[in-house]
């Protein structure tokens, strides 16, 4: 038994006092580094920062006015806030995996503040934020064409087509309802006097809509003369 501590007290000693002056060193370092972030300064700041969120079901679409961001007030030591928004890069991120169709506010708070170890929020402006949801839409429009320009003289459209003439769109129900057709940019058909073919591309005038696909369609015009 005595034996056997006496092994036990110099496995100890050893441990304990190898590279015992790395070991000084460290912890003395250590112990400044401490003193430093103990002596620093609290400070308080505004700070701008993104608006994040995960977990939206893959039915849904937000259909508000986008908020891309939020003010939050923060305190901690100053060395840490004059970090913010380079390497530390505070955000606030909404959970939304459990939304329904409708509006939906949601509570900035600690809960859904990410921040700096050290730094604190005081408050958010705003303080809540609120979003609409509704079930995504898809579906296929018609494609319209717009022509510009003056015809050449004796001139006139004899045949125009359009490839594909349906697009199909996506986002927000309500908002996709509403679209009646995909209307193309400007045709110049003014120095067109046989047959011309345009790549151009399409455009839907709510911003909450997308095409499904590459909105650029061939639009096709072919003149002949007046008789």
């Amino acid at each position: 038994m005595k034996q056997t501590l006496q092994r036990v007290l110099r496995w100890t000693l050893r441990l304990v006092f190898h590279n015992f002056g790395w070991k000084l060193l460290a912890l003395a370092i250590a112990v400044v580094l401490w003193a430093l972030v103990a002596s620093e300064p609290e400070l308080s700041e505004f700070a701008t920062v993104r608006l994040e969120y995960r977990g939206l079901p893959e039915d849904l679409e937000i259909s508000s006015d986008p908020v891309s961001s939020v003010s939050l007030e923060l305190r901690g030591p100053s060395g840490e806030l004059r970090g913010v928004g380079d390497s530390i890069r505070p955000a606030v991120i909404l959970d939304m995996s459990d939304v329904r169709p409708g509006e939906r506010t949601f509570t900035i708070g600690e809960g859904n503040v990410k921040l700096a170890r050290g730094v604190r929020m005081v408050r958010s402006i705003p303080s809540e934020v609120r979003f609409l949801f509704e079930r995504r839409m898809v579906r296929s429009v018609p494609v319209v064409v717009r022509f510009t320009g003056q015809v050449q003289n004796g001139y006139t459209v004899a045949h125009q087509s359009v490839a594909p003439d349906r697009l199909a769109i996506a986002g927000p129900g309500s908002r996709v309802a509403r679209i009646a057709a995909a209307v193309t940019d400007p045709v110049d058909v003014s120095s067109v006097v046989g047959t011309s073919e345009f790549r151009i591309n399409a455009f839907v005038e709510d911003t909450f809509v997308r095409f499904q696909s590459s909105p650029q369609v061939v639009v096709t015009v072919t003149m002949k003369k007046k008789r």
